[in-house]
């Protein structure tokens, strides 16, 4: 399956998008897509249901806004430096196990939502990734164990603010969780829809531009060995989202630095799992 949320801004309704691509409104299911759902069986839960009740189910515009496919889940973990040409465009040694850094959930906003450019900044950069949402509380999950606990897959633009993110003192959240800075979707895709995460095909334009052009089979470490490797140091919960990391191309790594500015059109994919497109405002305030 894959899940669409639609509608205004703090109004979404849960849909789902069928395989011809028309989209259809499930509300009458009675549940959103949040850790509840997940982690009590909803997935399967809406699979019977819409076996029924498909055909009674409300078509969604095509020109209607789509909101992030999921209820703001609990938290966003982050893996840093896990291609090793990213690793290397950004002057950082390949790491020997994943490097992990959280982005504030109140940055997440629809696929197709405006990038809004912080206050005063100077070095917004972008950041196509591959995102696991989680489907299974974890704790303590072995490798062999780890794909159990995946509910699916969602494109993520992991926006990155560089001078709060590396020139200010402290941890990196403070360049990565502005508002607007984790566009999610279109839609998740549900495990059984990708056959193989660590092989699929991810791309970033920049004003028409092919920026990031690379696949996740360049990992560094796979959906396995990162899943069970944040579980062992915290619970992940239901609708949790992991972001696996970006590959070369991002704008940091030009010579010089290229970052975004009012006006600019960033589009990204990722193989089955659709597109997504913001444009880059600056801040009103």
């Amino acid at each position: 399956m894959k899940l669409i949320r639609f509608g205004e801004v703090g109004k979404e309704k849960p849909g789902v998008q069928l395989e011809n691509g028309a989209r259809i409104d499930v509300s009458a299911f009675g549940r959103d897509y949040n850790e509840d759902f997940f982690g009590t069986d909803g997935l399967e839960q809406l699979k019977k249901w819409l076996a029924e009740n498909e055909s009674n189910c409300p078509k969604v515009a095509d020109n209607v806004r789509l909101g992030a496919p999921l209820v703001r889940p609990s938290k966003i973990v982050c893996v840093g430096l896990n291609y090793a040409k990213h690793a290397a465009e950004s002057g950082m040694a390949v790491p020997k196990e994943p490097v992990l850094f959280f982005k504030a959930t109140s940055a997440i906003v629809g696929p197709n939502d405006d990038l809004i450019i912080p206050k005063g900044s100077k070095k917004t950069d972008w950041e196509v990734e591959l995102a696991v949402v989680i489907g299974k509380k974890a704790s303590y999950v072995s490798e062999e164990n780890a794909m159990e606990h995946v509910a699916g897959y969602v494109l993520h633009n992991d926006y990155s603010e560089r001078e709060f993110q590396i020139e200010r003192e402290g941890q990196w959240v403070k360049g990565k969780s502005c508002d607007t800075f984790a566009p999610v979707g279109p839609f998740i895709a549900t495990k059984d829809e990708i056959k193989d995460p660590n092989n699929l095909h991810l791309w970033l334009k920049l004003n028409g531009e092919t920026v990031q052009d690379s696949s996740t089979s360049d990992f560094i470490f796979n959906i396995q060995e990162v899943v069970s490797y944040i579980s062992q140091f915290m619970t992940l919960l239901p609708g949790d989202i992991i972001s696996t990391g970006t590959p070369f191309g991002v704008g940091l790594g030009f010579n010089p630095p290229k970052y975004l500015k009012q006006g600019d059109v960033v589009e990204l994919g990722i193989e089955g799992l659709g597109s997504s497109k913001q444009t880059a405002k600056a801040y009103q305030g």
